[in-house]
């Protein structure tokens, strides 16, 4: 049970500190360049909230804080999660080389946010000029290197990459 816990916690360990960020390289792109923050996830919620038949409650400005709220919980979601599903990827056995770590991360993030914002007809990515794919890849890139290493940190030396080497005097593995 612990060899198959560990690597899901670890995942969603290393999904949370990758959707920081993503969240930090997405809010210095907005103070670079005085953009706006997206509405997208907002609307995302509302629509999803439409097809399920739910009221989100309130009125006025405190029904719309919350669903900024969960607009920004729906992100946080999807970052850990995606770390979820690498740490049950790693639990049943996929050991990639880590560029294909990386990718797998990259696009699972980009699938976990896009899919469900086309899916319900927020956006169309076909219809994005290069500059808002840049403004969504460039932090989803961030998601993948953060995830994916700090993934693997958690996770400890592989014995390949320990083989041969020395113990230091505190048990760990050194040089």
């Amino acid at each position: 049970m612990a060899r198959a816990t560990a690597p899901l916690l670890y995942g969603a360990a290393a999904g949370a500190a990758g959707t920081t960020a993503l969240d930090v390289v997405s809010y210095g792109d907005m103070v670079l360049r005085g953009r706006a923050a997206s509405s997208t996830p907002e609307t995302t919620v509302r629509k999803l909230a439409e097809k399920l038949h739910l009221r989100i409650p309130g009125e006025g400005a405190a029904q719309e804080n919350r669903i900024t709220a969960l607009g920004a919980l729906t992100g946080l979601a999807a970052g850990t999660g995606m770390g979820v599903v690498l740490g049950l990827a790693h639990a049943a056995g996929w050991r990639p080389a880590p560029s294909a770590q990386y990718a797998a991360a990259v696009v699972g993030a980009l699938v976990a946010t896009n899919g469900p914002m086309t899916v319900l007809g927020v956006t169309d990515p076909r219809t994005w000029a290069a500059a808002d794919w840049a403004a969504d890849i460039v932090p989803h890139l961030a998601y993948a290197v953060v995830t994916v290493s700090v993934f693997n940190r958690l996770l400890g030396p592989t014995p390949s990459a320990t083989r041969g080497r020395r113990a230091s005097h505190h048990g760990r593995h050194c040089c």
